[in-house]
C-alpha cells in the first residue's frame, strides 16, 4: 500500500468523530529490504535477534493505531475558568499512543511496522520523519487522508511532571475505509509476531484487525488508553492481552483500585468476559499480570532519578513488553523490561541511558540510547 490508500474520496468512508484522549514518544535500522515472514500461527514465537537471526527473519510487531502532533506547553498549575496564563516554554512533537508504540518497537532494534493514518499537513511529515528516524519504523501502511488535519494534542506539562492532554482526533478518526483490506494492513498483520491496538482510532477498525489477527493465529494486545467509551464485547473478544491502567480499569469497571486487592477484583470482571490476561499499569506502585487461574505476578517500580514527565511511558511499557515477549521471554521477564524501558521516559524528553542499565535482562545488543521521537519544532 502507498500512501493514500486510506483517501478520504473512497466510498463507504467512516463518519468522522473527534473524541479527546494522549500522549508522545521515542533510532535504529533493520535492512532497507524487509519482508515479513510466512504466516505463524504460534501465539508467541521464541526469537530473539542474533548475527545468525537477522531482523528480516523475525514477525514483526505491528501496531496499528494513532499519530498525533502534540504541542507541550511547560506551566506551572493549570489555568481557572477564564484565566489566561503564561507557560513557561512550548515544543511540537510526534506524538499517539499507536506512533509511540511504535516507535519504541523500532528503538528497540525490532521491526516493526505502524499502520495508520496522517493528514496531507506539516505536522503528518512532522510524525513521519520522527518515525523514520525511529529505528526504521516501516510506514508502508501509513495513509495520508486529504482535507482532514493530522490528529494533534495540546500537553500542559506541570512542575511535577503529571500533564493534561485535550486531543482533536482528525485523521486518526476520520476517512478509514469500511471494509479494511489487504491494502489497509490486514496482509502485514496477519504475518505479525504480535499486534498492538489502542482505543485512539474507530473501534471498528480495531475489531477489524484484531480480528484478522485471531485467524491467523497472530496475538493481540489493547491498550485501554483512548476513548472512555465502553469497550465492544466483540472487540474482546478477539484479545489475548488487555492492558489498562489504574484508572481505566476502575472506570471501565466501575470498581475501585485503591489496593492491590482491589486491582485484582475488578481485573476478574475482564476475565469474565473472556480475556485471559490482563496487563495493569499501576504508576507509582509499579505494575502487575494477572492471568486467570494464576497467581498475579508483580514487578515494583523501579525508581527515576527525577520524574520530568509521564507522557508516554504507558505507552513505552506496553510495546517494550510486547517486543519481550514475542521474543519468547518469561513473563517476569517481559515485566522487568518493560518497566526499564518505561523508565527512561520518567526522566526527561532529552534523557540517554547507556546500554549498561539493560544488561540484567542480556537486551544490551538491542538497546542504544533511548530518547523520546527526535522530530521536534519549537513554538
Amino acid at each position: 500500500m502507498t500512501a493514500g490508500a486510506f483517501s478520504s474520496s473512497k466510498p463507504g468512508n467512516l463518519l468522522c468523530q473527534t473524541p479527546y484522549f494522549t500522549h508522545r514518544s521515542p533510532k535504529l535500522s533493520f535492512p532497507d529490504v524487509f519482508f515479513p515472514p510466512d504466516n505463524r500461527r504460534n501465539r508467541f514465537p521464541a526469537v530473539s535477534v542474533t548475527s545468525e537471526n537477522s531482523a528480516a527473519d523475525l514477525p514483526p510487531l505491528v501496531v496499528v493505531g494513532s499519530a498525533n502532533a502534540d504541542i507541550y506547553v511547560e506551566i506551572d498549575r493549570l489555568p481557572g475558568e477564564g484565566e489566561t496564563v503564561a507557560a513557561k516554554s512550548g515544543l511540537n512533537l510526534a506524538g499517539g499512543k499507536g506512533a509511540n508504540q511504535a516507535a519504541c518497537g523500532g528503538r528497540l532494534s525490532y521491526p516493526t511496522y505502524f499502520v495508520g493514518q496522517i493528514g496531507d499537513d506539516a505536522n503528518g511529515r512532522l510524525i513521519r520523519d520522527a518515525l523514520e528516524t525511529s529505528g526504521g519504523v516501516r510506514l508502508d501502511y501509513v495513509a495520508s487522508v486529504g482535507g482532514t488535519p493530522t490528529g494533534h494534542a495540546v500537553v500542559m506539562l506541570l512542575a511535577n511532571g503529571e500533564n493534561s492532554i485535550i486531543i482533536v482526533g482528525g485523521a486518526n478518526m476520520c476517512g478509514w475505509p469500511s471494509v479494511l483490506g489487504d491494502e489497509e494492513g490486514l496482509e502485514v498483520v496477519k504475518k505479525a509476531g504480535v499486534v498492538l491496538l489502542q482505543r485512539e482510532i474507530p473501534d471498528s477498525v480495531n475489531i477489524q484487525v484484531a480480528k484478522a489477527a485471531r485467524s491467523a493465529g497472530v496475538p493481540v494486545i489493547l491498550d485501554a488508553g483512548g476513548m472512555d467509551t465502553p469497550i465492544p464485547p466483540e472487540l474482546l473478544s478477539y484479545v489475548d492481552i488487555f492492558s489498562p491502567n489504574e484508572s481505566e480499569l476502575a472506570r471501565l469497571t466501575g470498581m475501585p483500585t485503591e489496593s492491590f486487592e482491589d486491582v485484582g477484583r475488578a481485573v476478574r470482571k475482564f476475565h469474565d468476559m473472556g480475556v485471559k490476561q490482563v496487563l495493569v499499569k499501576l504508576g507509582a506502585k509499579g505494575s502487575a499480570l494477572f492471568v486467570e487461574g494464576e497467581e498475579p505476578i508483580k514487578q515494583p517500580i523501579i525508581s527515576a532519578p527525577k520524574v520530568v514527565d509521564t507522557t508516554g511511558a504507558g505507552d513505552t511499557f506496553t510495546a517494550a513488553f510486547a517486543v519481550a515477549l514475542v521474543e519468547g521471554k518469561s513473563k517476569g521477564e517481559c515485566l522487568r523490561f518493560a518497566a526499564k524501558v518505561g523508565i527512561v521516559f520518567l526522566n526527561g524528553m532529552n534523557v540517554r541511558v547507556t546500554v549498561e542499565y539493560f544488561k540484567p535482562l542480556d537486551f544490551e545488543f538491542r538497546v542504544k540510547n533511548m530518547p523520546v521521537m527526535r522530530c521536534a519544532r519549537k513554538i
